[in-house]
């Protein structure tokens, strides 16, 4: 490709910006998509305070009705712009009027997959911001959208002529790394809510089981050519991980993760990429007999094979070695709850390939994955306990929303707990289930004298739920919370 092509293919990764493409030319050929963005990106943050503000005003109003550039249209369009109604245009015209006139500039937000209703809000959030605050996150914005818009160009097949290594998985790295620490730091000082009773760890015992990968452009010859001469042993991260649990002076797992992360990349200054994910090891407390007393040992646990959080984390070397997160979310997984009655399941379309009865009270038998996304990743890592969301906690709105509620399905359940945790934890950006009906088969109907039945275990397929919560919905909910004032 000549540098003429390559510049008029890329000419429009920033909104009406030539020069980014100009300037990255020389640099060619990249290895990676990463590292051709990584280099777009770099030209933008080291240009002038001048040319940074040109490039954001350049960008068109949210909404506007003007001719814009394709990319920028397809963009509004695909968030829903296009179809605003007459008072829904009206306000973000408002609201794009008083962010020009409070900023100078134009609102930019990357609005790929986003709904009309998450722009109204960010755009409402960052007009409390200040200058230098709104400045920065506008070309943040600006660099997302360059990295969509260059994702798009490169997946419609130029990947080859621009990089001269078509883009491609490139990692590697351990599973099942086990690692247990006593005595870490206790956690404490977390918000307390009405739906439980939790307000800390002991952390006695500590036990995680980390996955790491990691990747990089300089990686490729260790698959190509079987040269190692960059290759971290996978058993050496074993040990980085494991020991690094010894230095780790925070109070979480999420911590942990960034702890190790950080410090990895540092060390491995070839390495581009890391992802960790951190699943705890439980252990639950024991009674024991203790000056004639029966009260919790603080020397004898017992390993839990019940639910167990988790977390993951991404994080990316940028060119100019800044380290970014890319990615955090934190969950809670294998919760198995049974509610033994007010559940019903009726109402849904019955036809010559329905079996099922319709039910107006049976037991219900769910399985739950529960993830959620802070608003500022750094909450995650407890750093700050007071804005931290414990698992447990999650857990206890679960089931404290399964008593509470006469369930019609389970996705309504879902989405009421969804609802519950975001009303409780505002700092929280949206919650993510995965859930499954493991309801048991009924085999006796009746048992004289007694409200009971008897059941099984429910036959080999099962129906399942996948569903995000976010803020909206809590804002926007149509069954009232249970209101109580949090701790």
């Amino acid at each position: 490709m000549k540098a003429s092509e390559f510049i008029e293919k890329l000419e429009g990764v920033f909104e009406h910006s030539p020069w980014v493409a100009a300037q990255t030319e020389p640099h060619r050929p990249f290895v990676s998509f990463q590292s051709l963005y990584n280099k777009m990106a770099e030209i933008v943050e080291n240009a002038s305070e001048k040319v940074k503000l040109s490039l954001i005003k350049i960008h068109p109003n949210l909404g506007t009705k003007a001719k814009i550039a394709d990319f920028s249209q397809k963009e509004q369009k695909n968030a829903g712009l296009n179809e605003l109604t007459e008072a829904e245009y009206n306000r973000l015209m408002l609201l794009n009027q008083e962010y020009m006139n409070k900023f100078g500039f134009p609102f930019v937000m990357a609005v790929r997959g986003k709904t009309k209703q998450d722009i109204f809000i960010s755009i409402k959030e960052r007009l409390k911001n200040n200058y230098t605050t709104e400045f920065e996150q506008a070309l943040e914005e600006i660099k997302k959208i360059a990295m969509f818009r260059l994702q798009d160009i490169i997946d419609e097949g130029e990947m080859i002529s621009m990089t001269n290594y078509k883009e491609r998985v490139i990692n590697y790295g351990k599973g099942d790394v086990f690692a247990y620490r006593t005595y870490l730091k206790p956690l404490t000082g977390v918000r307390t809510i009405p739906e439980s009773s939790f307000s800390g760890r002991n952390n006695i015992i500590f036990g995680v089981n980390v996955k790491i990968a990691v990747g990089g452009a300089k990686l490729l010859t260790s698959f190509t050519e079987g040269d190692n001469s960059l290759v971290v042993a996978t058993d050496s991260m074993k040990n980085y991980i494991q020991r690094h649990l010894a230095s780790y002076t925070g109070t979480t797992i999420e911590g942990f993760l960034k702890y190790t992360a950080s410090s990895f990349l540092k060390k491995y200054s070839h390495i581009e990429t890391i992802s960790l994910i951190g699943e705890e090891i439980p252990f639950e407390t024991t009674l024991a007999l203790n000056n004639g007393n029966i009260t919790d040992s603080d020397l004898v646990f017992k390993r839990s094979r019940n639910e167990y959080s988790f977390a993951t984390l991404n994080m990316v070397r940028r060119e100019n070695d800044r380290i970014d997160i890319i990615d955090q979310y934190s969950g809670i997984s294998g919760l198995k709850l049974i509610k033994v009655s007010g559940n019903s399941f009726v109402g849904f379309i019955r036809d010559e390939y329905t079996t099922l009865p319709e039910d107006e009270n049976r037991p219900l038998f769910v399985y739950l994955n529960i993830k959620w996304r802070y608003k500022n990743i750094e909450d995650s890592f407890g750093d700050n306990p007071i804005n931290y969301v414990a698992a447990e906690q999650i857990r206890d709105i679960a089931t404290s929303v399964f008593h509470q509620t006469e369930t019609p399905s389970i996705q309504n359940l879902i989405y009421l707990i969804g609802c519950r945790i975001l009303e409780r934890f505002p700092q929280l950006q949206e919650v993510n289930f995965e859930s499954q009906n493991h309801t048991w088969d009924k085999i006796v109907e009746e048992i004289p004298g007694s409200k009971g039945k008897v059941y099984t275990e429910p036959r080999p397929p099962y129906g399942f739920q996948c569903f995000t919560v976010t803020q909206e919905d809590v804002q926007h909910k149509k069954v009232p919370m249970i209101s109580a004032e949090i701790q």
